[in-house]
């Protein structure tokens, strides 16, 4: 069974920003309904070099955030070692924590970052209108993905590459 990890990050304090964390919610709630055990939910403000042992052993990680990009709604990049490998001391990038799992455990699970369009950063929690709209349709996406967790490793059909 194809072990699958979701890991949503932003800050839900600064309104669309939680989008992320939003979008893991929803998947969870429809994989605890529809009895999927294979899959595992993570939530921080930011990612850290401690997530490289969180993804490690895993067959597929499905990253998630908020985008300022002009992007429609949503769309879906490949993380890899050639991602943006920025690191301080306050974040790490997804490619920043797939090269160390790969550098610290000699093997990194294919892994995919999901940007979903936000509009409003205001100190406030609640997703805006239009950020929901774009969150539903990512999290629709994903859904059927999902129930086959095991065909988007091998192709990528029905979904929206940046």
């Amino acid at each position: 069974m194809t072990k699958v990890l979701l890991y949503g990050f932003g800050n839900p304090g600064r309104r669309d920003d939680g989008l992320g964390i939003a979008f893991v919610d929803k998947i969870e709630q429809w994989a605890l309904s529809a009895g999927k055990t294979n899959m595992e939910f993570e939530s921080n403000y930011q990612l850290n070099i401690e997530d490289a042992e969180v993804i490690a052993g895993k067959d597929l990680v499905i990253f998630a955030d908020a985008s300022r990009e002009e992007i429609s709604d949503y769309c879906v990049s490949k993380v890899d070692e050639s991602s943006k490998v920025a690191f301080t001391s306050h974040e790490a990038s997804p490619g920043y924590v797939v090269k160390l799992c790969k550098d610290l455990f000699g093997n990194a699970p294919p892994a995919y970052l999901v940007h979903i369009r936000g509009y409003d950063w205001d100190f406030a929690e609640g997703l805006s209108e239009k950020a929901l709209e774009n969150l539903d349709k990512a999290v629709a996406c994903f859904l059927d993905i999902l129930e086959k967790p095991e065909t988007f490793i091998e192709g990528t059909k029905n979904v929206k590459f940046c």
